[in-house]
């Protein structure tokens, strides 16, 4: 009989669904494993294949957990606001409402087409007014906690979008969504202090089970760094300029100084500075380009020298004179660096443009020809003179700086604090009121969920001004603090915030008097492993983590990281071996393929086609070939005998089999595990029959992989339902063979092949292959020089 996937997987779909098969149960004595994986953003196009081999990972994890007696939360959600859906109802003029319910219905469809066990009993969506309210009463709290303030600076803005968006969105000087060039442009904005949780966020890093590569990707992107902050004197005016360096051993070769187009002290004394029109033309200029551009190592460098500044080095009275040039922002540090062009390559480049003294303090170079940035002797650095290694240089400067009340040690971050906010529609709404008494005021915590109005012309203002803007109904409001007239801040907030604790709504997901349970909180956090995209880890990854640990600190949470374990897979490439995109005309739909193939063929390819972890190219072959695999697996029915047991022939190889899927797959191994059944299913062909007992174990491991044809092949044999019983076990004894196959080598050619006891030792070998009767008559006439046995491999006799 012909496996018909068309009609036994909707059944078994109808089946898991109807008993709640994947349903979790916080507070069962059963041990926990919660699974996360990332939530999709329920775009128009619907799900790729990349989506499914994202989930598949941990789908089988979860499949196995169950079958060993855990209590599963394997949940799944829609991470539905941004500007992809609001792009999609302005072309359309269909609400993002609408388009949200319409998408993520697709979604759903598509994700149960493919038998994932989610339970779906926990389903979130952050465009929901009962989940946004929970996100809203969080930036309330940080709020009240200092964490959020607005300040007025250059942002990356996309003018497609017209929309402020973070360093994270806007990486390679390029718009996260459209991928338009970003410009700098002057905004007041809405910021989260992030910078405030760097080192709790390194410390977290210790004691996680991430990825080594994703631990690397967080602790760059924080990028923290020790040095000094020093304080140079403008000689015209007094002020103090504050830099931040890395080098303070290397103050002494400093002979320029470069200051942001932007530095207010420019603006505070344009009266006296003789070329304040070239510094407004060249800052003009600077403003037309985006921070990625800017800040380009490998650049033209430009700068304008100004004119009625001049710089005191504070350890040895020098006047340097003072630049201002694109590459120094003052989002960044001080706004203002030292410059050593002897022993900086960018400085160098600069110096040598600009005509500017290249002093040497570090020996080991030849400065004529370029910058040398090794280690070596201190020289033309007055009492730092002598000293040959960095560490003790620097120890012996900061002396120096803190004797004269001009420095001191400093950490600085790469990090920024994280632009919170989108001059767009479909976001959560930003809980606060201005007051022009009061000032910024919170909505009252009773009043949320604070509700986005329903609008008809989603289309942002051309300077970026929302579209909550033009709704005089939601601006206009009341002061909660002293009731006078006020208005509600129009601008939104990123797409950010809602992915950055679904996590923790998974738990207890509707519950309307907190965001979680304690109870449930404390018996499902932290999550046992989160698998997601490398994208990911330098921005959604560092955000929840931020958000998570906040809440830990007031109380909200009971553990202080949100993951235990964090993995990540591979991407899926179209089958020209290139990233897949509709541009290219390479998508691989899931549905086609469940339409021709069926979900199981699909599920089992997408964790076949290569290591997990890496990515792979769509093969069409291949996908036929576990299409072959499950046939052949179907086709076992009409040879398995009524033995309860292992045959003696197939023993050992079960019991390796069960040993080597059930570690594969908790190393993320699946290609391996998979092609271990394909050689037992060879094995078993082989031997002409399977034994019951032996159709139980293979269908059980082959279970969380390929779960219907499993399930109906255990249920048509022996009459149970095959995710409620138990995972296959094997014993280390029986997994080495009584008997293998080694090769009898004749001057180093293979002659022969013969079957010996497992445990031979190499006089048993030598004299069994003398003994063979392919090798004795290539041995006649023959003198044997030598005899070399390398256990369970071969025997090689050598002669002349």
């Amino acid at each position: 009989m012909k496996y018909d996937f068309k009609e036994i997987e909707p059944k078994w779909q109808k089946y898991w669904d109807e008993h709640e098969s994947f349903k979790a149960e916080t507070g069962s004595s059963k041990p926990k494993f919660y699974a996360l994986v990332e939530f999709p953003y329920p775009s128009g196009a619907g799900m790729h294949v990349g989506h499914i081999k994202a989930y598949s990972g941990l789908e089988v994890v979860s499949r196995k957990r169950r079958l060993e007696g855990y209590n599963v939360l394997f949940p799944i959600g829609f991470d539905a606001y941004g500007l992809p859906t609001e792009n999609t109802a302005i072309k359309t003029g269909v609400h993002p409402r609408v388009v949200t319910d319409r998408n993520i219905h697709k979604f759903t469809s598509q994700l149960r087409k493919v038998g994932f066990s989610f339970d779906w009993s926990r389903v979130v969506d952050t465009t929901d007014e009962g989940y946004y309210k929970w996100t809203q009463w969080i930036f309330l709290k940080m709020f009240e906690n200092g964490l959020v303030f607005r300040d007025r600076t250059l942002v990356n803005y996309c003018p497609s979008c017209k929309v402020v968006l973070s360093n994270e969105d806007s990486q390679g000087g390029k718009c996260d969504v459209c991928h338009s060039d970003i410009i700098q442009k002057e905004k007041e904005v809405w910021y989260l202090h992030i910078t405030q949780y760097a080192d709790k966020l390194l410390q977290g890093l210790e004691k996680v089970d991430f990825l080594p590569n994703i631990k690397l990707q967080q602790e760059n992107w924080i990028g923290k760094s020790t040095g000094a902050f020093v304080e140079f004197t403008i000689k015209e005016n007094g002020e103090k300029l504050k830099i931040y360096t890395t080098r303070p051993d290397t103050l002494y070769g400093v002979t320029f100084m470069v200051m942001a187009p932007e530095h207010p002290l420019i603006e505070k004394y344009r009266g006296s500075i003789k070329n304040i029109d070239e510094l407004d033309a060249y800052k003009d200029e600077c403003a037309k380009k985006s921070e990625f551009e800017r800040t380009q190592l490998v650049k033209d460098k430009t700068g304008v020298k100004i004119d009625g500044f001049t710089a005191i080095n504070p350890v040895n009275d020098t006047e340097i004179p003072i630049y201002v040039s694109d590459y120094v922002m003052m989002g960044y540090g001080t706004g203002a660096i030292m410059a050593v062009p002897a022993h900086d390559t960018r400085d160098y480049e600069f110096a040598t443009k600009f005509g500017i003294p290249i002093i040497e303090v570090i020996k080991g170079g030849d400065i004529s020809k370029e910058a040398y940035t090794g280690d070596g002797e201190m020289v033309n650095s007055g009492e730092l003179n002598g000293i040959t290694n960095k560490k003790d240089a620097i120890a012996k400067v900061l002396t120096v700086l803190e004797k004269k009340g001009v420095g001191e040690a400093g950490v600085q971050y790469k990090m920024k604090d994280w632009a919170f906010n989108r001059q767009r529609y479909w976001g959560e709404p930003i809980p606060i009121v201005h007051c022009p008494k009061c000032g910024m005021v919170p909505v009252p915590y009773e009043e949320l969920p604070l509700r986005l109005p329903p609008v008809e012309n989603f289309q942002p203002g051309s300077d970026g001004e929302s579209p909550l803007a033009k709704i005089d109904s939601f601006v206009n409001c009341k002061c909660p603090k002293c009731g006078g007239d006020a208005k509600r801040e129009t601008d939104t907030m990123p797409q950010w915030a809602g992915s950055s604790w679904y996590f923790l709504r998974y738990c207890d997901p509707n519950n309307d008097t907190a965001l979680a349970s304690q109870e449930a909180l404390k018996y499902w956090l932290p999550v046992d492993w989160y698998n997601g995209g490398m994208e990911h880890v330098t921005r959604h990854l560092i955000y929840s983590r931020f958000w998570h640990r906040f809440l830990y600190d007031i109380g909200a949470v009971p553990v202080d990281e949100p993951y235990a374990k964090r993995t990540a897979q591979g991407l899926i490439l179209g089958p020209d071996g290139v990233k897949m995109s509709k541009s290219r005309g390479n998508v691989v739909d899931p549905n086609d393929v469940v339409d021709e193939y069926g979900a199981d063929v699909l599920r089992v390819y997408v964790l076949f086609m290569g290591d997990y972890e890496q990515a792979a190219p769509w093969s069409e072959s291949s996908l036929k070939g576990c299409k072959r695999f499950l046939e052949r697996i179907w086709a076992l029915q009409d040879i398995m005998t009524d033995d309860e047991g292992y045959s003696k022939e197939l023993s050992a190889s079960m019991h390796r089999t069960i040993k080597k899927v059930s570690a594969d797959i908790e190393q993320l191994k699946f290609n391996t595990a998979i092609a271990a059944m394909m050689t037992l299913l060879n094995q078993i062909s082989d031997k002409g029959s399977i034994t019951k007992g032996e159709m139980k174990s293979l269908l059980t491991m082959l279970n969380p992989f390929a779960p219907h044809i499993t399930e109906e092949m255990y249920n048509t044999l022996f009459g149970g339902i095959l995710s409620e019983q138990s995972w296959v076990t094997y014993d280390e004894a029986l997994c080495v063979e009584e008997t293998i196959e080694i090769v009898v080598q004749i001057n180093g050619k293979v002659r022969a092949k013969m079957n010996i006891a497992a445990d031979a030792d190499q006089d048993t070998m030598i004299a069994a292959a003398l003994e063979n009767e392919t090798v004795k008559p290539l041995l006649d006439g023959k003198t044997i020089v030598k005899k070399i046995a390398v256990p369970k491999k071969l025997v090689n006799i050598v002669v002349k």
